[in-house]
């Protein structure tokens, strides 16, 4: 049990002096006092016995000695001292004291004539001060903190990434309430805690470098602990989140590469060089910046960022010379967005090797007209329809001076075997299915590079390039602007009108090319396409056909090499006035059915109405 003190140090105070701020005087009329030392979460039993007052005019004289103020009756505390013993100016305390509700009590004394009443001194006001034992442990605000750090966090050592604060209520100055930090994980690290905090402050700060790869989060639990008897303490959790920073050079996938291109032309996107780079995908320590550092001297080639799969696209923007150079060697650096660093001897430092290269030999050929192909780079969303067998693209080339040359088609870069070729007109089929896992996908794209290659005295090769997204939406397809049309029923040669539309981001990709696609024999037997018009083309129906619904497949493809497939809904109707259709008790009729099976369907129907 915790109890009361009380050490005889006896003060003479004169009386006067207490009440007013008169020069000090010699006088016999003085207060004796003890220091009352009074203990808090004192558990008693009460009323205890807490110190003793005297006046020296006591002696020979009947006195009575009166207590008030804070604590006896006045608040705080009322009730809580009292002279139990009036004649001998015994002071008591009758229950339990909360120091940090009431660290002191102001008392005032007097002494009276016990018959009359009368004041025999001055009053004295006394101080009673309680004194403070370890009941509160240090308290943080918060029971849990989440902050984030940069991987590449360079003054980690010196300035902190977060200070945490515990305040314990015991009386300041003393052990009891001062407080010390320590820092400990919830979960092992295998290089250790990269983390110390100031027992002091609780400044937490790095002691070595961070590592995304390794670890990308951690959970630090800090302990206040105080200094008194007992020892009491608290604890808070603080979450760190580290944030990929550049400590991983982008690095290409191959060492050199070899290009053979016809002199006198530009060839836009003539190469595509991929990189691997281990920090987070997306971010500016992930995506990467090219440049031709060599070779480059009359500025004939351009090299630009894909957004979407971080490749590199190599562009002739200025017609190559076979006189002046038959051959050229250029060097591509690739490096980040953001500035590389590494950790030497537990410092972040800011690399001055920001950069990998690779190398792409170029062989001039004479200009003899090699195959072209339109677009350069054909841009595919994948459709449904793609399966093993269907016909993916027709991708033709053609010669730029008319030469009619036979062209052979081969597949130059297709990793996985995606596709086929027919060598003679250029028609890719569709072999084997597309897999969204495989490893020679990036970012939703596989790449796709076919050659056609002519039959002269000297062979010459043109490059085309398919961008095969298999994202299930790409807001960057040109679309059909009314996939519905009804027209009033009419005989073959019935004119209509399939109008394109650009996406979203390309507000101006037109003219468009059309294509009918080449899947489905009804569609060839009873369609074809006419004129076009650049934002629109003539759809021909090549035979009478009943009234009915038929879906025609049709490839869309605008100036900038975006290609995608729609099914141009076409509804043929009774129309009474001639303009407007009128909903017809007709089954519709799905382009797969011949017409014979739409003559057995509708003989049936009338032989129903007439029974």
């Amino acid at each position: 049990a915790i109890s009361f003190g009380m050490r005889w140090m006896i003060f003479w105070i004169n009386s006067y002096q207490l009440a007013s701020l008169r020069p000090l005087q010699r006088t016999k009329r003085t207060w004796v006092v003890t220091i009352i030392d009074v203990q808090e979460e004192d558990k008693g039993p009460f009323p205890k016995y807490a110190g003793q007052l005297f006046n020296n005019k006591s002696f020979n004289t009947s006195v009575k000695y009166l207590i008030s103020g804070p604590g006896v009756d006045e608040s705080p505390e009322i009730g809580l001292f009292s002279i139990a013993d009036d004649a001998n100016g015994h002071v008591y305390v009758h229950r339990t004291i909360d120091r940090e509700k009431t660290p002191t009590f102001k008392i005032r004394f007097d002494i009276v004539y016990r018959k009359t009443g009368e004041p025999l001194d001055r009053p004295l006001f006394f101080k009673i001060k309680v004194k403070d034992i370890n009941d509160n442990a240090p308290e943080f605000p918060k029971e849990e903190y989440s902050i984030t750090v940069r991987e590449n966090h360079s003054k980690g050592k010196y300035e902190p990434i977060f200070q945490v604060t515990a305040l314990d209520k015991d009386e300041d100055g003393t052990a009891n309430s001062q407080v010390s930090y320590f820092l400990s994980m919830q979960m092992s690290h295998p290089d250790g805690i990269p983390f110390h905090i100031d027992s002091t402050t609780g400044s937490i700060l790095l002691s070595g470098c961070l590592d995304y790869k390794t670890a990308n989060s951690f959970k630090l639990l800090i302990k206040a602990s105080d200094h008194g008897t007992p020892q009491l303490s608290s604890t808070a959790t603080v979450n760190v989140a580290v944030e990929d920073a550049n400590n991983h050079l982008p690095v290409f996938t191959r060492d050199n590469y070899q290009l053979q291109i016809s002199a006198g032309q530009e060839h836009p996107a003539v190469l595509r060089l991929q990189v691997e780079d281990e920090d987070s995908p997306n971010t500016p320590a992930w995506r990467a910046k090219y440049r031709v550092t060599k070779g480059n001297e009359k500025e004939q080639f351009a090299i630009e960022t894909d957004p979407d799969t971080n490749e590199g696209i190599l562009s002739i923007i200025k017609p190559l010379s076979y006189e002046d150079d038959s051959e050229m060697r250029l060097v591509i650096s690739v490096a980040n967005e953001e500035p590389f660093f590494l950790c030497k001897n537990g410092t972040v430092m800011i690399s001055s090797l920001e950069s990998t290269n690779t190398t792409v030999n170029i062989k001039v050929l004479q200009s003899q007209g090699a195959p072209v192909f339109h677009p350069p780079i054909l841009i595919v969303q994948k459709e449904d329809s793609m399966k093993p067998g269907k016909v993916f693209r027709r991708y033709p080339a053609t010669y730029p001076d008319d030469v009619q040359n036979k062209i052979k088609y081969e597949l130059a870069h297709d990793p996985d075997g995606w596709l086929s070729v027919d060598e003679n007109s250029g028609v890719l089929t569709v072999a084997k299915e597309f897999d969204q896992e495989s490893p020679y996908v990036n970012n939703s794209l596989y790449t796709i590079i076919v050659h056609a290659i002519d039959h002269g005295i000297s062979p010459q090769t043109g490059t085309g390039t398919i961008l095969l997204y298999l994202s299930d939406h790409n807001d960057r397809m040109p679309t059909l602007a009314a996939p519905s049309l009804d027209v009033c029923y009419k005989k073959e040669g019935t004119r209509l009108i399939i109008k394109a539309k650009s996406a979203p981001v390309h507000s101006h990709s037109g003219p468009f090319t059309f294509e009918l696609a080449e899947d489905s024999e009804d569609v060839k037997h009873n369609w074809t396409l006419g004129r076009n018009f650049g934002e629109s083309v003539e759809l021909l129906m090549l035979r009478s056909l009943p009234q009915g619904s038929y879906s025609v497949p049709v490839i869309i493809q605008d100036r900038q090499g975006f290609s995608t497939r729609q099914n141009q809904h076409v509804r043929l109707c009774f129309c009474p006035d001639g303009h407007a259709c009128k909903d017809s008790l007709l089954p519709q009729a799905a382009v797969r059915l011949g017409g014979g099976a739409i003559a057995i369907i509708l003989t049936a129907f009338l032989l129903l109405l007439g029974k």
